[in-house]
């Protein structure tokens, strides 16, 4: 094997990536206090062509230097939206269909690999990372879907959250 140079990955220009068909998701970040972490979302959402990042809260937003160290240019490409309350934007979505989906640890959760597409738009609500998905959103969501772990601490970076659900979602929906 012989490890392929960035020119041959044939990536697409920011120009294409705006104007191709987009993977039928929205991420929704609420209240992420960590800016590399929300680059990180930036460029997981890049990786599978996802529709748009809404920044909700105190989740920062670019131009911000730890965004930009992340995102590796990802904020050029994903079209995304500052919102300052996290219970507006679901709103907002729910009204254009959005099937609204918290990833937390709740009662009655919905495993991620057994979680089964709607037919309708996702939107996929990532949350604090100390506090999680604010209680109001996960009352206004249509599904909490958790990711399975059996270690010790029961708890991934937001930034693993977000690639782990993003790809088993993204398999799901191009079989």
């Amino acid at each position: 094997m012989r490890k392929l140079k960035n020119s041959e990955l044939e990536r697409i220009s920011v120009e294409n990536f705006k104007s191709s068909n987009k993977t039928p998701i929205v991420v929704v970040l609420d209240n992420v206090r960590s800016a590399l972490n929300v680059g990180s979302a930036f460029r997981t959402s890049d990786a599978f062509r996802i529709e748009k990042v809404y920044l909700c809260g105190i989740t920062s937003a670019p131009p911000n230097k730890e965004i930009r160290k992340s995102a590796l240019g990802s904020t050029k490409s994903v079209e995304w939206e500052k919102i300052d309350n996290t219970d507006d934007a679901i709103l907002q979505l729910k009204k254009q269909g959005y099937t609204i989906c918290s990833v937390e640890q709740v009662e009655n959760s919905t495993l991620l690999h057994h979680f089964s597409l709607t037919g309708k738009p996702i939107a996929v609500v990532f949350g604090n990372e100390v506090n999680g998905v604010q209680q109001s959103v996960i009352d206004n969501s249509d599904y909490c879907i958790e990711i399975p772990q059996i270690g010790t601490k029961h708890s991934l970076n937001i930034s693993v959250s977000i690639g782990v659900v993003l790809w088993d979602l993204y398999n799901k929906i191009t079989g």
